[in-house]
């Protein structure tokens, strides 16, 4: 679709509407307008801004319009209105031309629970804030209560984080495959098994360098989730070398929480099931993704689901009592009776989470076929209303959601739990609850300042051999982070 804008310069705020509502569609700026287009147009006159979109889609034009008041706003403020107003038009010239409106309504952003938040917190009741979701954004009810009920877990667990406290993130950027739809920074063993030992190396010399900075600080942990990748590729001496560096660097009087992103069955076996549990970790993640082996071989998983099977009755038997469990809606091959059985097969063997994600169609993956992607919108929403309500049905609560640009159909990732087992990182991660510290290749350091909610960040080198050429200056940025000057 070629787009213009007249009267500003607002690209991006036209660009992710028409991505949400379109994501087949192409965008290119200033370009012929005798197919699809889109003009975005905005005046300001008294004090008033006006937005205008005119779209047309299959060859069905359509106008619409919306005002807001700007006289003495301040800049930001002004931004934020006339931003408001441009992509409301575009949502409301587009979606009479959809087949039927977005679940999400006009909310484009990955985070919906901490807009609700910051209604709640400004003094909004939670009905109140459901209303204005509905109504003002136009989300669906379902997807409106799933955003309360997370809402609401994150304001329960926000009160738990103290001044002092951290939660630290540990990546592990290695694989026995890649899967098909993968984006993360990763690498397979085949390719880069021969960098995992000084990749280690260096990551324990930054949790050493990390852990003294946190004790100058006065800093706590208060939750550990040690992710990749997949952190199970580490043979048991690797991996025990890991979580020893960890307990040994790192007080654990205030963990509360310790995850172990155990993912793929295929790289878990009862002895490093052991040496997890005997290091402390209380929480790990057995991914299927699917259990149908049929779905599993088109994606890549060099597993079935009895290997699944195998590693969920390890894990019960070495002593976990807190394991979460992913599957994907959308893959290549599932249907709805398979993705059913996934999650009926899942809900049988009774873990404590069980996190459904939407295939997310990233720059990154292999798989770039968005529209094949879009085309499954009935379908995957079908398998989505499914596993909701069985979840429920069997005693599961969302308590944590976010979503992700190009997920097919516009839908969500929702992290299903017992009463009482919610992940605590994945909560305060995703919400931007409190600071987070990152190590490993990839990693993103955050602090936030729970006060101001202002956010500051600092990267790590994105790939491993990158990560093990920045040994000497690793933790420097974390410093600066911890105390700034």
């Amino acid at each position: 679709m070629n787009y213009t804008l007249e009267g500003h310069d607002l690209k991006h705020a036209v660009e992710e509407m028409l991505f949400h509502l379109l994501p087949t569609a192409t965008l290119e700026r200033d370009g012929q307008t005798d197919g699809d287009f889109c003009r975005s147009i905005l005046s300001e006159e008294n004090g008033v801004a006006t937005a205008r979109a005119l779209v047309c889609i299959d060859g069905v034009s359509r106008e619409a319009e919306r005002t807001a008041a700007v006289e003495g706003l301040s800049p930001i403020d002004r931004k934020r209105a006339v931003t408001e107003i441009i992509k409301m038009t575009v949502y409301d010239a587009v979606v009479p031309a959809l087949p039927q409106p977005p679940v999400w309504g006009s909310l484009t952003g990955v985070r919906p629970a901490k807009l609700v938040r910051g209604l709640i917190e400004r003094g909004m009741s939670r009905g109140e804030a459901a209303s204005h979701l509905r109504e003002r954004f136009f989300v669906s009810p379902e997807r409106t209560a799933l955003t309360i009920r997370a809402a609401a877990t994150a304001m329960e667990l926000d009160r738990e984080i103290g001044e002092s406290d951290v939660s630290l993130y540990v990546g592990i950027p290695f694989c026995p495959s890649r899967c098909y739809y993968c984006s993360f920074v990763s690498a397979t063993t085949a390719q880069s098994g021969h960098l995992i030992e000084p990749y280690l190396d260096t990551l324990c010399r930054e949790i050493e360098e990390t852990a003294s900075l946190l004790r100058e600080t006065g800093k706590r942990v208060q939750s550990i989730y040690i992710g990749g990748g997949t952190p199970t590729t580490l043979d048991e001496v690797q991996l025990a070398r890991l979580l020893d560096v960890l307990q040994t660097g790192f007080k654990f009087s205030n963990l509360r929480e310790y995850t172990v992103e155990a993912g793929r069955p295929d790289t878990i076996t009862a002895e490093k099931l052991r040496v997890m549990k005997a290091a402390g970790v209380n929480r790990v993640s057995i991914n299927p993704q699917s259990m149908d082996d049929a779905v599993l071989a088109k994606i890549g998983r060099r597993h079935g689901a009895q290997d699944v099977l195998r590693a969920f009755a390890q894990a019960r038997q070495a002593g976990f009592d807190e394991i979460n469990m992913d599957v994907i809606a959308g893959l290549t091959g599932d249907t709805p009776h398979s993705f059913g059985t996934t999650i009926d097969t899942l809900i049988g063997l009774d873990p404590e989470n069980i996190t459904v994600h939407t295939l997310a169609i990233k720059r990154g993956a292999d798989l770039t076929d968005k529209a094949a992607a879009a085309a499954e919108r009935q379908k995957v929403s079908g398998m989505l209303d499914y596993a909701g309500h069985a979840l429920q049905t069997a005693g599961y609560g969302p308590y944590y959601l976010y979503r992700q640009k190009f997920t097919a159909g516009g839908f969500e990732n929702v992290g299903w739990c017992k009463p009482g087992t919610e992940c605590f990182y994945n909560v305060v991660m995703m919400e931007e609850l409190g600071t987070i510290l990152s190590l490993g290749a990839g990693g993103v350091s955050k602090r936030v300042d729970r006060d101001t909610g202002w956010i500051a960040r600092v990267n790590n080198p994105k790939y491993p051999l990158e990560y093990i050429g920045a040994a000497d200056r690793l933790t420097a940025g974390k410093r600066k982070l911890l105390l700034p000057e």
